[in-house]
């Protein structure tokens, strides 16, 4: 309750901050009443969402929209307070001035002057802009990434083997079938020998997925469809009637992906075999730092498997490769993750700028990295999850064609 008190306070004044700009710039009260009405509306929505909606803890699609409508707005305000209180401390200042050396008995500040006002409009509507087009857009632009890896050590039968990787699907999110239709295309145009994902295929509930079940089960691979469990596929983030009620979700959500023809990996590993060599896939069960899950078993994925076996780890969360992956005994030559999305929000130009807040907390957050001779790849997602769209970085389809070869390496 506290949370919502304070929410509420914050949120009153720097819509209130954000008026003036709006008062400043017209005199017209028709506008005022509609900046105002706007964010009556958004408040309410949200809190009409929140508090009654149905599914407790379930982040539906309405409740994502109100999430994001007020995200949008306060940022607008936000962006807009940047200017307006540097102008503020400025006209005290010379109020300030003017009070002790000025002609002024009384302390008079100067009246905010029109142009800044304008600015801050301008600059706040650019970023208000971009997150309207992301929830409208942006979290359909689905994009085809390709890196080629080298590896000296690499079967030569599997010289040129493509793999198509995906992650984070975020069925619970969807409210478009046809944009979904779209990008499961794109998947199967890629033609991978097969086809990786890791991890979150839901919110929530292994319901979710029912609506999207058949569509999915359209990807295939010569060499199968593989997949390991993300952090939300395990239901934690919801309230159960029951332990037992929870643990029937995860085990109809192991046993939709069967139905799927999708060969999940639970701490377990499988042999792709070719002219008489192989390469080895492991998969772990979700393992995170801080809060998160920690199920992911790596020796035991890797139980049977040969040290000079040529390795492709899938394992959702990216600091498992950071805390324990990269330092194995073993040589894990890739390493496929997700979770981070990229945290939807970011800017990047390929060659010039990469970069989102999550790089605050993961070290490895989005695209192919190498440290101590093996490669991880962060996939950006191909769903979404809170805030219903994305700025910047885009829904990813991610193929990887191992070459053998010197390591010298184009991505």
């Amino acid at each position: 309750m506290m949370r919502w008190v304070l929410f509420t306070i914050f949120y009153i004044l720097i819509s209130l901050y954000g008026f003036q700009a709006i008062r400043t710039l017209t005199k017209a009260v028709w506008i005022h009443y509609i900046f105002i009405a706007i964010a009556v509306i958004i408040a309410g929505n949200l809190i009409l969402q929140f508090s009654t909606g149905a599914g407790g803890r379930v982040l539906s699609p309405s409740k994502s929209y109100a999430f994001g409508f007020i995200l949008a707005f306060m940022l607008f305000n936000l962006v807009m307070i940047v200017f307006l209180l540097g102008e503020d401390i400025v006209r005290f200042v010379m109020g300030v001035y003017s009070k002790l050396f000025g002609a002024n008995e009384h302390f008079h500040m100067p009246s905010r002057r029109k142009f800044i006002s304008g600015i801050a409009l301008g600059v706040a509507a650019v970023p208000f802009a971009s997150m309207l087009y992301g929830m409208y857009k942006g979290k359909y632009n689905y994009k085809v990434i390709k890196h080629s890896l080298h590896f000296e050590d690499l079967p030569e039968a599997f010289d040129g083997y493509r793999i198509t990787h995906i992650s984070d699907i975020h069925s619970g999110s969807f409210d478009n079938r046809s944009e979904i239709e779209h990008a499961v295309n794109m998947i199967k145009e890629q033609r991978s020998d097969a086809i990786m994902f890791t991890g979150d295929l839901v919110n929530n509930k292994s319901s979710e997925m029912l609506p999207w079940k058949e569509l999915f089960a359209e990807l295939k691979a010569n060499d199968g469809v593989y997949s390991v469990l993300g952090n939300h596929d395990y239901g934690d983030y919801i309230d159960w009637n029951s332990t037992a009620e929870k643990k029937q979700n995860l085990e109809e959500l192991i046993l939709l992906q069967k139905e799927m023809g999708y060969d999940l990996l639970l701490n377990e590993h499988r042999f792709i075999e070719r002219n008489g060599q192989r390469i080895a896939v492991v998969g772990c069960e979700n393992w995170g730092k801080g809060g998160f899950k920690k199920s992911g078993d790596l020796k035991k994925a890797a139980d049977g498997i040969h040290p000079d076996d040529f390795k492709i780890l899938m394992t959702h969360d990216p600091s498992h490769w950071d805390e324990v992956v990269i330092s194995d005994d073993y040589h894990y030559h890739l390493t496929l993750s997700g979770h981070t999305h990229g945290m939807q929000f970011g800017i990047e130009i390929p060659g010039w700028i990469k970069w989102s807040p999550i790089k605050y907390r993961y070290r490895h957050w989005a695209g192919v990295y190498k440290e101590m001779g093996q490669f991880i790849n962060v996939n950006r997602g191909f769903g979404y999850l809170g805030f219903p769209g994305r700025v910047g970085i885009w829904p990813e389809i991610t193929v990887i064609e191992l070459k053998k070869g010197p390591k010298i390496n184009n991505t």
